[in-house]
């Protein structure tokens, strides 16, 4: 038998003790042994009854998600066809469950005829997050053993329910009481089954239980989630599975659930889904940086500045338990600073968020300070001033005189050059980009900017913070933008290009709302503000002197004082938060086209999706071929997790995979010949867009070469 489980027999019970770290991920190794060892105990005539439970933290992590990624996943023993076996078994089997309990395995856990379980532990379905649904059975015995919306809630959010829960709903029969070891409480806990003859439960013999549902439960659940699940193939998918469970027989419901895992299985969203589960996992796998690279230890920060970047940065360590120093030369803006950030938790504790007390517990951690004297112990600290090179050197100058040896200096520039920032100082090693998004407590992106002479255990040290403060980190290297803001560039460019060639502001959002994104590209600009994409664009105006129509519309929203959201007028009108079309911005669109020479026209959806996202995607080739990321999952990751780039298209680089480079690399040329000398300057293909399609590989298969 394999060593990834044992198998000894206490008395009259049999112990199968999955050990295959860290997850027990039920892969074909795990599920052979585990078949081996079950048929073992049937055979054995001393073994009465037989308990599954784990030699590692984690009880079972589900199935190995590698296998999808290879087409292993329905090897024998398929994993359906394993607990089908476990089910109908004729000795009683109870699953120990002494950790975190997932997918897969917990279709093992309400396969097997009780369930006793640590108390600290979570349970949870999380395959909707993968684009799929529980596909050994979870769907079906699931609103069996609990309840119908219990297991709707779980199957199609994915969220784990911690074991009182479990247990409150009928999916855990006991938790251990914390006395002695989980393992001996099991086996009481079994023998008492076996001494009241407590009988075997097949969930073919149970229905569900819908007397208490209205006619149009269903349904009314199907809408309320529609708002989140906007666009995603998967949670209708699970829905039908569990409406299955309510209405067929047992083995009837699962033929049904089989069909509807293959449907998502077969989805591009099943890959685009797993390419970002996957995605997350190679982004700290950083070249040049090795496993066993020395860790600084990160447990005072500082943040510099106090507006709304610097407090939401700093609420982040906070949120973390870091004790935080919050400096600001300006005293009157450090204390709007400590306010707001006082009143963001407040109004995170009226919604339930944390509790009320935890407010003071966060505030005590942030310490507001006028001097760099303050500062001078701290082991990390992020600066977050004006967007400006000359004023964030002179921040750098400060600190590499003020700070300890050894500390690391970041910057949160969201465009500038990092290699000259680290310049300034006598430890450019040290000086490395930390670039938050906003809000920066809310967001999940940490781009993770590695300069010229950043050393890695810099780099090392910032990857482990970001997984301690609740971050997605990716690396890239420095140019104008990094990945995402110089990805942002292009599909900025021609979508504010497509407004004076005769679009409107709302089709365009339209389109791209519609095409997934969480918001479209020019109500954006007018939420960040035009005086703040103004700033960026002076800084560059040499390099996009060579287009007059360059973002122009914002260039005199911004001199007509219309700063959007903030101002009640951008490309917009707005009565608070709401947008309200424009007939002055049109007017000014044909206008200014007038004055440059361009004909306006009509402008079909299929052309402003393709020349905003298929420019996004050539920069992103761009920025692959210049070694900038380091994979084009990478680039991918920033887009979903930073800029609303649909999770269910897996980036864009993931989606010009998808749809085949070839697609891309055709249209790009078409609007180079339809666009004129604007399509001759602009439409460009990236070198590698084009080697890959003659070579008939993927952004995928390209690696960067370091």
């Amino acid at each position: 038998m394999p060593n990834v489980l044992h198998y000894h027999l206490h008395e009259n019970i049999a112990v199968i003790t999955l050990d295959a770290p860290p997850v027990n991920g039920l892969g074909t190794e795990l599920r052979a042994a585990l078949q081996e060892a079950y048929q073992r105990a049937l055979d054995d005539s001393q073994a009465e009854a037989i308990i599954i439970t784990s030699a590692n933290p984690v009880f079972c992590g589900g199935a190995d998600i590698a296998e999808f990624k290879s087409g292993n996943f329905n090897q024998p023993p398929w994993l359906p066809d394993l607990l089908n076996q476990l089910e109908e078994s004729p000795k009683l089997i109870v699953a120990a469950m002494n950790g975190l309990t997932l997918g897969g395995g917990l279709e093992l856990a309400l396969a097997c005829d009780y369930r006793f379980a640590q108390p600290n532990i979570k349970l949870g379905l999380p395959e909707v997050t993968l684009g799929i649904l529980p596909g050994a059975g979870g769907t079906q015995r699931l609103p069996r053993l609990a309840e119908a919306p219990l297991a709707l809630d779980m199957i199609t959010s994915g969220k784990p329910i911690d074991a009182a829960q479990a247990q409150q709903a009928g999916l855990v029969d006991q938790l251990h009481n914390g006395a002695g070891d989980f393992l001996t409480a099991a086996l009481e806990y079994t023998k008492e089954l076996l001494t009241v003859n407590a009988p075997l439960r097949n969930c073919a013999n149970m229905c569900v239980d819908t007397s208490d549902l209205a006619d149009n439960f269903i349904s009314d659940f199907r809408a309320s989630i529609a708002p989140k699940t906007r666009g995603y193939f998967a949670p209708e998918r699970c829905i039908q599975a569990v409406e299955a469970a309510c209405t067929l027989p047992f083995y009837q419901g699962l033929e049904r659930e089989a069909a509807l895992f293959q449907e998502c299985v077969q989805s591009p969203q099943a890959r685009a889904l797993q390419h970002l589960f996957f995605a997350e996992r190679d982004a700290v796998k950083v070249p040049g940086v090795e496993k066993d690279t020395p860790l600084r230890p990160i447990n005072k920060v500082a943040v510099i500045g106090s507006g709304t970047m610097g407090g939401g940065i700093a609420m982040n360590f906070a949120n973390a338990g870091i004790e935080t120093i919050i400096l600001d030369l300006n005293e009157k803006a450090l204390q709007r600073g400590m306010t707001t950030i006082r009143q963001n938790y407040e109004i995170s504790a009226k919604k339930g968020r944390i509790p009320a007390e935890q407010v003071e517990v966060l505030m005590e951690r942030l310490t507001p300070a006028t001097d760099y004297d303050a500062i001078g112990d701290v082991d990390l600290v992020i600066e977050a001033v004006f967007e400006n090179m000359t004023v964030k050197q002179q921040v750098f100058q400060t600190l590499d005189k003020t700070c300890k040896a050894g500390a690391i200096l970041a910057t949160n520039t969201s465009t500038l050059d990092i290699n000259e920032i680290a310049a300034v100082t006598r430890r450019p090693e040290d000086v490395i980009g930390l670039h938050f998004f906003s809000p920066a407590n809310v967001m999940r992106l940490l781009e993770i900017v590695r300069a010229d002479k950043t050393s890695p255990e810099v780099i090392a040290s910032c990857l482990k913070m970001a997984k301690r403060i609740r971050k997605t980190p990716a690396v890239v290297g420095v140019c104008y933008g990094f990945v995402g803001n110089r990805m942002l560039e292009p599909y900025l460019r021609e979508a504010q290009r497509l407004v004076l060639e005769g679009a409107t502001p709302e089709q365009v959002d339209k389109v791209l709302t519609e095409f997934g994104l969480g918001m479209g590209v020019i109500a954006m600009t007018d939420l960040a503000g035009q005086d703040i994409s103004f700033m960026i664009r002076e800084a560059r105006r040499e390099q996009i002197a060579q287009d007059p129509s360059y973002q122009i519309l914002s260039d005199r929203l911004y001199e007509l004082g219309r700063y959007g959201q903030k101002t009640g007028r951008g490309f917009y009108r707005y009565q608070g938060r709401d947008r309200i079309n424009d007939p002055d911005l049109i007017a000014l669109a044909e206008q200014t086209a007038a004055e440059l020479g361009i004909e306006r026209r009509t402008i079909s959806d299929d052309e402003i999706r393709e020349r905003c996202v298929f420019m996004l995607i050539n920069e992103g080739a761009q920025i692959l071929d210049e070694g900038i990321a380091y994979r084009s999952s990478d680039c991918d990751l920033i887009w979903v997790n930073g800029y609303g780039f649909p999770a269910w298209r897996g980036g864009p680089l993931q989606y010009a995979d998808e749809i085949g480079l070839d697609t891309v690399l055709s249209a790009i040329n078409r609007y180079r010949d339809q666009l004129g000398g604007y399509g001759e300057m602009w439409f460009k293909p990236a070198p590698l867009l084009e080697k890959l399609v003659a070579e008939g590989k993927t952004f995928k298969d390209h690696k960067v070469q370091i």
